[in-house]
């Protein structure tokens, strides 16, 4: 027989080594010029975005219930968005500490769905072009009377319970590791959007992220006020976007640095400064709201609940500027407001988000 160094199919060396990956990998000053020229740019991280239709970098933003930005990262156009979303919730040292997080299409993914189930996270995205999901059975001969049609033809769609079980460990030491700082959630979402099929953990992970996706989407189907929440959640998050890129006015809202730092820096202000400028705004509410109460009008919790803080007509962007005020200590704002907001219902929180 012939043996495999005799036939027409090279064998190759299954490692490159490091001096490798320096000479043929690393650009020289004239092929990094080309580069700069070509892409109109002399930033690496500046890419044309599929998605929004220009160069630049993305800021993510993590935006509470509650208006305000709780953190905020820069990732290049070319990185899934999806990875940053769960590093975010666990690098949060603030007093918010979520449980639930909305995201788009862009922030959902099978190994996202079981990753986010896996810490203890309820992930509720808006997911657009449902015709084109996938619903799984829990087995081959289950089957159900009014929404069959979704799990395709009988006996196909179904989880493998069995590779679960046999790697729920494996899974689970991941997951600690994710905990204790060990594993980078960025990290790993990487490997598993582009892990083989051959893997049995990346296999296990996305069975599970199948089951999780499943079960939310019918939780999404057959609760209304669910989907008022996720549509709500997400409206605001676009509205918070739009204030701080109302609040960025310099540059026509560029980021100049060509340092990663710089730019990290950069959006991250421009969070604290729209946070500041909420909180300025819900000062000037609640003193509106007890100026009417006092002149003997009533406030209605469900008109009040309407009022989004990112009201804009009122501050001077461009000044005033008042050095001689910089020492002067504000006085003590009133945190209490007379208004009973426990007669909301789910379907009004909703409704006012």
């Amino acid at each position: 027989m012939t043996s495999i160094e005799r036939t027409a199919y090279p064998r190759f060396k299954r490692l490159i080594t490091a001096r490798e990956l320096h000479v043929f990998f690393t650009p020289s000053e004239e092929e990094r010029a080309w580069a700069e020229e070509a892409a109109d740019s002399d930033e690496l991280l500046a890419e044309t975005s599929v998605r929004y239709g220009a160069v630049g970098g993305i800021a993510c933003n993590h935006v509470s219930d509650l208006y305000i930005a709780l953190f905020t990262h820069f990732v290049p156009c070319g990185v899934w968005e999806a990875v940053y979303i769960i590093e975010g919730l666990l690098k949060n040292t603030s007093e918010v500490k979520p449980t639930t997080i909305h995201a788009d299409t862009q922030g959902q993914s099978y190994p996202v769905f079981a990753l986010a189930h896996l810490l203890g996270i309820d992930l509720m995205p808006r997911i657009r072009n449902w015709k084109d999901l996938l619903f799984f059975r829990p087995s081959r001969t289950a089957q159900y009377e009014h929404i069959d049609a979704l799990f395709g033809e009988a006996g196909r769609n179904v989880i493998d319970w069995r590779l679960i079980e046999t790697h729920f460990r494996d899974l689970m030491r991941v997951i600690i590791s994710i905990r204790e700082g060990t594993i980078s959630s960025v990290l790993l979402l990487r490997r598993l959007r582009s892990g083989s099929r051959r893997n049995a953990t990346c296999t296990a992970f996305r069975e599970v992220g199948k089951v999780i996706r499943t079960v939310q989407l019918l939780r999404y189907l057959s609760d209304a006020p669910l989907r008022s929440r996720v549509t709500a959640a997400t409206n605001k998050v676009e509205a918070f976007n739009g204030f701080s890129d109302w609040v960025r006015f310099g540059q026509h809202g560029t980021v100049a640095a060509n340092d990663p730092v710089e730019q990290e820096k950069d959006v991250k202000f421009t969070s604290l400064l729209a946070n500041l400028v909420i909180f300025h705004n819900t000062l000037d509410i609640a003193d509106v709201v007890r100026d009417l109460q006092a002149e003997g009008h009533p406030v209605d919790p469900l008109d009040l609940a309407q009022v989004s803080p990112y009201l804009t007509e009122h501050i001077k962007r461009f000044g005033e500027t008042s050095t001689h005020e910089l020492g002067i200590t504000p006085d003590a704002y009133d945190a209490r407001l007379d208004v009973d907001f426990s007669v909301l219902g789910d379907d009004d929180k909703a409704a006012a988000a």
